[in-house]
Order: C-alpha cells, then sequence, then structure tokens
C-alpha cells in the first residue's frame, strides 16, 4: 500500500486552499473612474461620434458583440432618416457602485443630454489585474 503525501503550497504567502479574489481585489485600481468612462464611451459610440474598437480591451466577447448589434441598427436608423452622426452634448450625473462579490461589481451612471437623461447599467468582473465589463445596457 503506497502512502500519498500532500504538500501545501502557497500563493502569496495564502495556502492553495484559499480564494484568490480577495487578494486580486486589492490589487485592482477603483472602478468607479472606469465605469464613468465606459459609460461616456457607450453612448458616444452608439450616437455614431466614437468607434467601438477604442473600448473593446475592457469589453468582454458578449458585451462586444451586443453592441456591434447596436451600433449597427443605430446607424441604420440615422441613415433611414438622412442623420449624420452628431457630436452629443451630455454631462455626467451621478455614480452608483454596488460590490456584489469580492472582484465583481455593479455601476450605474446616469447620463444627462439635452433632451433626455440615460442610465447606463455596467457590470466589472476582475480578471487578472484589471477590470472587464460583463454586462452593459443603456437605459
Amino acid at each position: 500500500m503506497t502512502r500519498r503525501t500532500t504538500t501545501t503550497r502557497t500563493i502569496d504567502g495564502l495556502p492553495a486552499s484559499e480564494p484568490l479574489a480577495p487578494v486580486a481585489a486589492r490589487r485592482l485600481s477603483d472602478p468607479k473612474p472606469l465605469a464613468e468612462s465606459l459609460a461616456r464611451c457607450v453612448v458616444e459610440i452608439l450616437s455614431g461620434t466614437r468607434d467601438l474598437d477604442q473600448i473593446s480591451r475592457w469589453l468582454s466577447a458578449d458585451v462586444y458583440a451586443h453592441l456591434l448589434k447596436r451600433v449597427v441598427l443605430s446607424t441604420r436608423a440615422r441613415q433611414a432618416r438622412g442623420e449624420a452622426p452628431s457630436r452629443l452634448t451630455f454631462t455626467m450625473g451621478t455614480t452608483v457602485l454596488c460590490e456584489p462579490q469580492d472582484g465583481i461589481v455593479e455601476a450605474v451612471v446616469i447620463v444627462h443630454g439635452r433632451a433626455r437623461s440615460r442610465a447606463v447599467a455596467i457590470r466589472l468582473e476582475a480578471l487578472d489585474a484589471r477590470w472587464r465589463a460583463s454586462a452593459v445596457h443603456v437605459l
């Protein structure tokens, strides 16, 4: 009968069985500026004044594909009305952050335009040592 021996590995001074999310979350930057920047960029992308590829590194593949569909639809709608993409005038309103779990942040950013205000809901998840948007919705 052979006897099994187990060794305990450590990562950053913690046993390997410990969850790494709290350690990784401490190394992440403040998510509020990223959420506000992403909200501003998404509104500009949907208005046709910014290219989607400019923010692709902060988006998951699903979010990128969803926003790409929305860009195509808004471009077709502008072409059908005979409008050219124009620079929007808007101001950033309140940003509310919530952390349901370690390494996950949900944010709502209010964007005030001339005609109406919108809420941009963003879910950020920790990926390695940076944030990545796993959901973006413009309401």
